[in-house]
């Protein structure tokens, strides 16, 4: 059901799901913020609903699927 709701994202390579995880990926603050609104507007449409306590916000590191993911770091 995720994948199907997420596929446009998820071909544009902004948006990674697995079952009950999203992970977003923008360039920018205000682009984030406009697609995690997007998502948040689908996911309200087909009444499923996210646990807040679940959930990891505008984070530079996150672990997803036992990989920690961060943007590039040049030395």
């Amino acid at each position: 059901m995720i994948n199907e709701l997420l596929k446009d994202l998820t071909n544009m390579e902004q948006v990674a799901n697995f079952i009950d995880e999203i992970l977003v990926g923008t360039e920018s603050k205000e682009e984030h913020n406009e697609l995690i609104k997007e998502i948040l507007i689908r996911i309200e449409k087909i009444d499923l609903y996210i646990k807040l306590e679940m959930c990891k916000w505008k984070v530079r590191k996150v672990g997803f699927l036992e990989v920690v993911i961060r943007p590039n770091i040049k030395i």
